[in-house]
């Protein structure tokens, strides 16, 4: 047993209300009270079965947690963090527990004929048992008659072991009731007896709660968790009936639930799962494709890999009923807080893409970004920043439902370039080629992109982008720390970004917000929370950004607002609010004039250009992972399961041969910088600035 004071979300008055709460590990159950006083009298509130049920934190809020049981989401606020942490892993053991023993009678079905033989032994019993009272009755009649005191003393002797012993019995038969229901064979259902002749057992030892108007009596059929040798007496073993469902005896007091956290039931999940970590280095290995229709294809009759990558028509997930449920396959291997760096996950819920491509969509919106050098003023500078930086989300989602890109492998590379407005090179194929950076085949004109899997534990990418003209350049890296929440997935984004505007000598540093995927457990949505800060500090500007999740009682979702400030000034010249993924306003302190920062229904993701899977290095992400997303989209699973697996064998085996000859990867273009920092190795403000001493000899990697 474990008992404590909590809050309880409630919505007769819409907010948190005191209940003393008992969990009972043996049953399985957490039952609540309005007061310890009231537990003492077992005037029972409510309760909530923990059998299949599943724990939620929130990494934004270090007190409340949710128990999801019985299609109802059950809210709790602890004192502080360290309270919900010993609630939760007592409610957590107690879940895991009643989980192996249901999987275990699963597995150990009692065969047909011992349940018979059982019930035979029990009709006998019964019978036993009527002639044992009859002749009890008669001696208790025949020994009150007695004339003389010491004959009515030896008689009243066996009279007391007469009914002792029929307590036993009366005991016995109680337990065989209780295994007779319990044939799979710890987890049944007592409903009590079911011969009218053993009601008067029934009666013997039912347990004398007093029921108050709070508390209502179960009328639903119960199940016995406790296995039977862990029963000491008849009391004990009716005390551990437990609801078939959670409850709440006050009928406007049940449990608030979100629509979007609204739980389906639990499926076990499909076969096909794949490991999200990668492995180092990169491989050509070949891979049976998909034997599917539908996919793209060549002149020749061969996939067309290129059209797969240009298609967006990427599937939604739906409700995760339709593949198993992520939830109950996590919960068999982690608990809540643990990182998910190696845990096995389901590969339909894989996006046809690798990380390294989905950190290019950063980009989406190019003008954007190259406008930051046409400010004229640093705090136009700095708000447009904060323009590209915010806008530059939504488009990194291809679907409402959330979907995890590819883990890329160590070595792996992803090169892009965009056309901004009135420009374009089929325009104007004479333009010239920069012929150098991080994409030599574009033109001064275009907005060129690269990034490269540096590390593989922990896991970091690094990624560069430059526009030559316009003499603007952005360095950053970042690796993700995730961790399991029970009802969401959250996942920490450590790094950080700089871009730099080479004429105004003008940096502003970055940071990124945390992605969470809610709702795992039905439909999985994205959400993104955490501060952000971007800083220059040539000109001493700062936004301070917060990304702010839904809270479960109101509210909108991807809510943000921004304050901008400049030097030490506490008041800001611009705020801004909206949501990321559909439309931010933003006011001029000073003026007071509003304005639109940005509004996604009128700003179109434009197309990267990527070279032709045919024309790619054997590390170039497209080329990588061209037979899983071959295969995700003709929905075959095994085969993307299959060929994603056969590309990290091949890895981890060449990380092998690197160990065993003692040979330390190298990364191709960037490198460490500081103690946990990466850089491009060839920026534009490094070329430029070579280009400014010819008479500097090119380093040798330059030559190569």
């Amino acid at each position: 047993m474990m008992e404590g004071s909590l809050s309880k979300w409630t919505n007769v008055m819409k907010g948190w209300q005191y209940r003393w709460f008992v969990l009972d590990e043996n049953a399985g159950l957490l039952s609540y009270y309005t007061s310890k006083e009231k537990m003492t009298r077992g005037v029972r509130r409510g309760c909530v079965r923990l059998r299949a049920a599943v724990i939620g934190i929130d990494d934004e809020d270090d007190s409340t947690f949710t128990i999801t049981v019985d299609h109802k989401t059950f809210h709790f606020q602890a004192r502080d963090g360290s309270e919900r942490e010993r609630w939760v892993r007592a409610l957590e053991d107690t879940i895991v527990r009643h989980g192996r023993r249901e999987r275990w009678s699963r597995c150990v079905p009692a065969p047909a004929h011992r349940h018979g033989d059982l019930e035979r032994r029990i009709a006998e019993a019964d019978a036993y048992l009527q002639i044992m009272i009859e002749l009890v009755s008669k001696m208790n009649t025949r020994v009150s008659e007695l004339p003389d005191p010491q004959e009515k003393n030896k008689g009243q002797v066996i009279l007391d072991h007469s009914n002792a012993m029929l307590d036993n019995i009366k005991h016995s038969i109680v337990l065989l009731q209780i295994a007779k229901n319990t044939v799979n064979p710890v987890n049944g259902v007592y409903q009590g007896p079911t011969n009218p002749s053993q009601e008067h057992i029934k009666e013997d030892l039912s347990p004398r709660v007093e029921l108050g108007s709070e508390c209502r009596e179960l009328s639903s059929p119960t199940h016995v968790i406790q296995p039977l040798d862990h029963i000491d007496s008849p009391r004990q073993a009716m005390s551990l009936l437990v609801p078939d469902t959670s409850y709440s005896s006050s009928e406007g007091e049940d449990d608030f639930y979100d629509a979007d956290d609204e739980p389906a039931d639990t499926v076990v999940p499909g076969p096909s799962a794949s490991r999200t970590c990668g492995a180092e280095g990169a491989s050509e290995q070949e891979a049976t494709p998909p034997a599917a229709v539908d996919l793209p294809r060549t002149r020749d009759g061969e996939i067309d890999y290129d059209a797969l990558y240009e298609d967006d028509s990427d599937s939604d997930l739906g409700s995760m009923e339709n593949h198993g449920s992520v939830v109950t396959h996590l919960l068999s291997q982690v608990k809540i807080g643990m990182d998910l760096t190696k845990v096995v996950l389901p590969t339909f819920i894989l996006e046809r893409r690798s990380l390294l491509e989905m950190y290019a969509d950063s980009f989406a919106h190019p003008d954007q970004f190259v406008k930051i050098v046409d400010m004229p003023t640093p705090r136009d500078r700095m708000v447009q920043v904060v323009r590209w930086y915010l806008s530059s989300y939504h488009a990194g989602r291809k679907s409402q439902v959330a979907k995890k890109p590819y883990n890329p492998i160590l070595g792996e590379i992803f090169r892009c370039h965009w056309d901004l407005d009135g420009e374009s090179v089929e325009n104007n194929p004479a333009k010239q080629e920069v012929g150098d950076g991080p994409v030599p085949w574009c033109s001064p004109d275009q907005l060129s992109f690269v990034a490269e899997q540096v590390s593989h534990h922990p896991p970091i990418s690094a990624f560069y982008a430059e526009h030559v003209n316009k003499r603007i350049q952005f360095d950053a890296w970042v690796w993700t720390k995730s961790k399991f929440l029970g009802l969401s997935i959250g996942v920490h984004n450590i790094g950080r970004g700089l871009v730099t505007l080479l004429d105004l000598e003008e940096e502003y540093t970055l940071t990124f917000p945390n992605g969470y995927g809610r709702s795992i457990l039905t439909v999985p949505w994205i959400e993104l929370g955490g501060s952000v800060v971007i800083e220059c500090q040539q000109t001493g500007h700062k936004a301070n950004i917060e990304f702010l999740t839904k809270p479960f009682y109101g509210g909108k979702k991807h809510r943000v607002t921004c304050e901008v400030f400049a030097g030490t000034e506490k008041k800001p010249y611009y705020t801004a609010q909206g949501e990321w993924n559909t439309r931010m306003e933003g006011r001029w302190t000073e003026s007071g004039r509003s304005e639109v920062l940005f509004d996604v229904t009128n700003m179109k993701a434009r197309r990267k250009r990527v070279a032709p899977v045919s024309r790619q290095a054997g590390g170039e992400s497209r080329r990588v992972w061209r037979h899983v997303t071959a295969a995700l989209r003709a929905a075959d699973t095994d085969c993307a399961t299959a060929a994603k697996r056969r590309l990290e064998q091949a890895q981890r085996d060449a990380a092998k041969r690197r160990a065993d000859a003692g040979d330390k990867w190298i990364t191709q273009l960037f490198s460490p910088k500081g103690e946990e920092g990466w850089e491009y190795n060839e920026p534009l403000s490094k070329r430029t600035e070579r280009s400014k001493s010819p008479e500097r000899k090119a380093p040798e990697n330059e030559a190569r």
